[in-house]
């Protein structure tokens, strides 16, 4: 039988550290929250591997490698006071991580199977300050706007113009843009002037095909 919790502890030393997460917050996030109740019960054994993961429901969506997903969580520096839109969140384990780090967490899927399990996933680990909500992705959740930080769990060409208008004048915006593992890790900043944008690093997530023809912003 699997120790799932020597297998994650294993997962934050050789995957998120090695790969330069090292905000004391969000590991302890990683630590705390147990993948394995977020994958196919056939795939557990796999949870805490250095890989995609089929997401049920769809022969298109995958569940993020971890460090991947921790970087960009990092990089979105969440504060304790932050409101946080999670974008295709899947079965709901990064809306599990974000919802450690900030006040509350609305999270969007287009999949009906998927909002009822992340919902599921949430409820059984009691998390009470996150909630999933069916919607296109590249609409948001306009109803619950605005936000501090919004981060795309996914890899696509541009952020939706939808997106950047619901963030609070001084929010952020993380993303992976591009594809494959060239695609750069953004973070859009939002002022009374614009959306400024600064590329971090290379990574990969696997392609939000459903963004792939959404209303582009330029900037």
């Amino acid at each position: 039988m699997i120790d799932f919790l020597k297998a994650r502890t294993a997962m934050i030393e050789s995957q998120l550290q090695t790969s330069g997460v090292f905000n004391a917050r969000v590991l302890e996030a990683f630590l705390h929250v147990p993948r394995e109740v977020f994958v196919d019960k056939e795939l557990r054994q796999f949870a805490y591997v250095d890989r995609e993961l089929k997401l049920p429901g769809s022969a298109k969506r995958f569940m993020g490698a971890p460090a991947p997903v921790a970087r960009l969580i990092e990089l979105a520096e969440i504060e304790p006071d932050d409101i946080v839109l999670d974008v295709a969140c899947g079965t709901g384990y990064s809306t599990a991580i974000i919802a450690h780090l900030a006040n509350s967490v609305v999270a969007i899927e287009s999949d009906d199977k998927l909002v009822a399990l992340a919902n599921e996933n949430l409820a059984e680990l009691d998390i009470g300050n996150a909630a999933v909500i069916k919607a296109p992705l590249a609409k948001g959740a306009p109803d619950e706007a605005p936000f501090d930080v919004i981060i795309i769990q996914g890899a696509l060409s541009e952020v939706p113009k939808a997106l950047f208008d619901q963030l609070r004048l001084g929010g952020r915006l993380v993303a992976l843009i591009g594809k494959g593992g060239s695609a750069t890790a953004m973070t859009y900043v939002k002022s009374e002037t614009g959306i400024a944008a600064v590329a971090s690093f290379n990574a990969f997530l696997p392609e939000l095909e459903e963004l792939a023809h959404a209303p582009e912003f330029a900037f």
